[in-house]
């Protein structure tokens, strides 16, 4: 406990908490936020088995008087004691065998010991009904970071499902992930306690003794996290974006950041709550998901990204008016049909380093097929179009269709059934006209005809009327 009282004295050195709800300001509360750590203690009767010459029950009172004393005089820090599995025997199967026997206080060590010596390990394991009775014993404060420490020998004895209890809490911002120690068991007993929450395996006593220190040395050390975003070549070029770490339990953004980097490229120290598991995302254009980030509780991570840009440059040609008025552009990584973003001609926009498929709103539409690349403009254009008039004024059903070079045509334009009379804008190139009136009395009185548009000149259609 030497060990763990040092590491106590340095956290009070350190800066203030981080702020851990979804939508509040990154920047951390004038007042000191309080930690309340909440022990949920095995009492069951399997606790009574033998450990190292002990009976496992006495060397959790044992290590948890000990470790009451150590935090008792931590400032902003509450803690409580719900056991479970002590109030009935075995016998009488009662699965709602879980009370708060002492409730979140400051300096209550004392009170807590006194409450271990009398705890005897009796009956049933409820983990599920003591998570939700344990969700009541947080009082209400938004501010607070909510720890539970769950210590126990055996699964779950009433047929519930920690498993889902303990997500479901976490996702209604109750507790942050929790901690469970499994004493005493073998490997396998953890892989059905793992998804409540960070698993340990506490093997043998000093095992156990080692990971209670760990986890209290975790909940009450400041995590911080720098974030390199570099270019090809590594160096920490990139900067300017933003960053969003989501809470990978709840689903929800814990932390919204702007990166910032200083002259000689070092990226600014961002406050992280490391009781807590994300992903982050990168929001460059496409975004970057990093899951599960491995940031070490305690200590000062740095996590390095490749995130190489470059600018895509929409240029409209040299016309003015531009008789389509405004066109867009939708932009796709090479090979996903998913659109990445759309945008207007006239504007730049960074984009990840790479291959891309930029398909222009003109009529016809044109797909270009562009690379990105590091620190480089890549302009993408179209040739200005002309306009085609159909002056005759009739009521019909057609279509405006393509000449390609194979002599094959592509469907380009459905004229309106209300009148032929159009003028429309249309990209420089050869195209026929397939038209019949609403009047005529057989498909042999179709009209066709073949047309030339060039760049800012306007190309005539008449029709007859058949």
């Amino acid at each position: 406990m030497r060990r763990l009282t040092i590491v106590l004295c340095w956290v009070l050195l350190r800066a203030a908490w981080p702020a851990s709800e979804a939508h509040a300001q990154n920047v951390p509360p004038e007042k000191p936020r309080v930690t309340r750590i909440l022990f949920l203690l095995d009492a069951s009767g399997s606790m009574m088995a033998p450990w190292e010459g002990r009976a496992r029950m006495d060397v959790a009172k044992s290590l948890l008087s000990k470790m009451a004393d150590s935090l008792n005089a931590y400032p902003n820090l509450e803690l409580a004691l719900r056991p479970y599995g002590h109030l009935y025997g075995k016998e009488e199967n009662n699965c709602e065998d879980s009370r708060l026997e002492v409730p979140f206080a400051a300096k209550n060590a004392k009170a807590i010991k006194d409450k271990l010596k009398q705890i005897e390990p009796r009956g049933n394991t409820p983990i599920t009904y003591s998570l939700q009775q344990a969700a009541n014993d947080f009082p209400t404060d938004k501010t607070a970071r909510n720890v539970l420490i769950l210590i126990t020998d055996g699964l779950e004895s009433c047929k519930g499902d920690p498993c889902a209890t303990s997500i479901a809490l976490q996702r209604k911002r109750i507790f942050l992930k929790p901690f469970v120690i499994g004493i005493g068991a073998e490997k396998e007993f953890g892989k059905q306690l793992e998804c409540l929450g960070q698993y340990y395996n506490a093997a043998d006593v000093k095992t156990f003794r080692q990971v209670l220190d760990n986890v209290i040395a975790q909940t009450l050390t400041k995590t911080t996290v720098s974030v390199n975003l570099t270019d090809e070549a590594g160096k920490p070029v990139e900067s300017n974006v933003n960053l969003t770490f989501v809470n990978n339990v709840t689903e929800t953004p814990e932390y919204n950041y702007v990166h910032y980097r200083d002259a000689q490229g070092k990226p600014d120290v961002l406050d992280i709550d490391a009781l807590q598991s994300y992903d982050l995302v990168i929001n460059t254009v496409p975004p970057i998901r990093q899951p599960n980030l491995a940031i070490r509780p305690g200590k000062a991570n740095v996590l390095t990204y490749k995130t190489p840009q470059g600018v895509l440059v929409l240029q409209s040609p040299n016309i003015a008016p531009n008789p389509y008025g405004k066109v867009q552009a939708v932009v796709r990584a090479a090979g996903n049909p998913a659109t990445v973003v759309s945008l207007n001609f006239g504007t730049k926009q960074k984009l990840l380093a790479g291959n891309y498929e930029v398909e222009l709103l003109t009529l016809p539409r044109i797909v270009r097929r562009v690379s990105i690349r590091q620190g480089q403009e890549t302009a993408v254009t179209y040739d200005a179009p002309g306009t085609l008039n159909i002056v005759t004024d009739l009521k019909g059903y057609g279509s405006i269709y393509r000449l390609n070079n194979d002599e094959s045509q592509t469907w380009v334009y459905t004229l309106p059934e209300g009148s032929s009379k159009i003028n429309l804008p249309m990209q420089p190139g050869a195209y026929r006209l397939v038209f019949r009136t609403a009047t005529a009395t057989g498909s042999k009185f179709t009209d066709v005809r073949n047309f030339t548009i060039r760049s800012g000149q306007t190309s005539s259609v008449s029709m007859f009327n058949k």
